[in-house]
């Protein structure tokens, strides 16, 4: 004998429903809720990551002064600075192609403690050179509209100093009319016009010697 089953009441059918939507939003709720934490944590970690890339450590720079050339630059890789120049203390714009024929007689900035990314410029002569007294600079100051005095100054200086459409002629003071081709090695007895005169696209004349010669 078959027993018919009674359908379900409005009731039953609510008692029913109703768990069923609550487990569903619980879940959805849930579902949301690790989204946005791993987002966040996200963005935390992106953020930190940040700050400590555009941190710049602080270093102890040693002093170099009377060290080899290359062995300054060396040292100065090795404390921590990379971005490392140097120049011709004596002001005659030599490159320091061989550095290891070349001393360091100052340092800039000077010994300390500096940030890494601190550009370190070291003034130098040749191994069997004096360090001047005071460091020539790196770069030639321009001439300007005045001549200036080029006197006991490099060729390569002077050349340097005096406008690029400027026409230079070179000649050897010694009388020996020798071809003037490494202008750093040269220094300047006399030129024309002289200095304080006004520069205007004159042609200037340069007489020299090499460096250690008298004029």
């Amino acid at each position: 004998m078959l027993t018919q089953l009674a359908p379900l009441g409005d009731t039953m059918r609510t008692r029913i429903a109703v768990p069923v939507l609550a487990a569903a939003a619980l879940l959805v709720l849930t579902a949301c809720e690790g989204t946005d934490t791993s987002s966040g944590s996200s963005k935390a970690r992106s953020s930190q990551d940040g700050n400590d890339t555009a941190k710049t450590e602080t270093v102890d720079l040693p002093d170099m002064t009377g060290k080899g050339l290359q062995s300054a630059q060396d040292q100065a890789q090795e404390a921590g600075f990379y971005s490392l120049t140097s120049h011709d203390a004596l002001g005659r714009d030599r490159m320091q192609a061989f550095d290891r024929n070349w001393k360091v007689c100052s340092q800039t900035p000077k010994a300390g403690e500096h940030p890494t990314d601190t550009k370190v410029d070291f003034a130098t002569v040749k191994l069997d050179e004096t360090c001047p007294a005071k460091d020539a600079g790196a770069a030639p100051e321009s001439a300007g509209a005045t001549m200036p005095d080029f006197k006991g100054k490099a060729v390569k200086v002077a050349r340097q100093a005096l406008d690029s459409s400027t026409s230079i002629t070179v000649n050897d003071a010694s009388g020996q009319d020798r071809m003037v081709l490494m202008e750093s090695n040269w220094q300047v007895c006399a030129q024309e016009p002289t200095a304080g005169a006004k520069l205007d696209g004159q042609p200037v004349t340069l007489t020299a010697v090499k460096f250690g010669e008298s004029c």
